[in-house]
């Protein structure tokens, strides 16, 4: 029941971010939205048990990426204001995309969802992870990623190169002394 209602919180808090991430104006708050949307993803995934996925998640997604898209907002000053007419020409095509990926989506959960009448219970159920899988995988790639023979250096090597960019988005950024006065 608990994890029912921590569903629905979830999925009310994921969704309405991201409505408010394709209809907001201002790029900013759109953006912010987006990292609360990417953070109920990460919800999800911890209700999942998925706990590496929801890390990755927050790691990758809400520290990340949305950090850099809003410092490629903030560089942009002019995108800042809200008060540009937004315009898109191509309402109906999305519109009918929209569309179609829902019925496609309902066509797919209709056939596969189950039609006995005990579903809730199907659904209350976790399928059992066998622990060799957990160790074969989540194990292999943790030491994957810190040993020295597989992934860390090239880890290290992006972690420098994203630095260098960051540092250099700033130096570009900051105002110089003749603008401001």
């Amino acid at each position: 029941m608990i994890e029912q209602i921590l569903f629905v919180l979830l999925t009310i808090i994921t969704l309405g971010s991201a409505i408010v991430v394709v209809t907001h104006r201002n790029l900013f708050h759109a953006a912010l939205a987006l990292m609360v949307s990417f953070a109920g993803v990460a919800g999800f995934y911890i209700t999942l048990d998925a706990g590496f996925l929801a890390a990755a998640q927050l790691l990758v997604y809400v520290g990340a990426i949305s950090i850099l898209i809003i410092f490629a907002i903030m560089m942009t000053r002019r995108l800042m204001q809200a008060t540009e007419q937004a315009y898109n020409s191509q309402r109906g095509l999305s519109m009918a995309g929209a569309l179609i990926s829902l019925i496609i989506l309902a066509l797919v959960i209709g056939r596969y969802w189950p039609l006995v009448p005990d579903s809730a219970s199907f659904l209350a159920v976790k399928t059992p992870v066998p622990e060799a899988i957990l160790q074969g995988s989540v194990v292999e790639l943790g030491l994957s990623l810190v040993s020295v023979d597989a992934y860390v250096i090239p880890f290290e090597l992006a972690s420098i190169l994203l630095l260098a960019a960051l540092v250099g988005a700033i130096l570009v950024a900051w105002p110089k002394a003749e603008d401001q006065s």
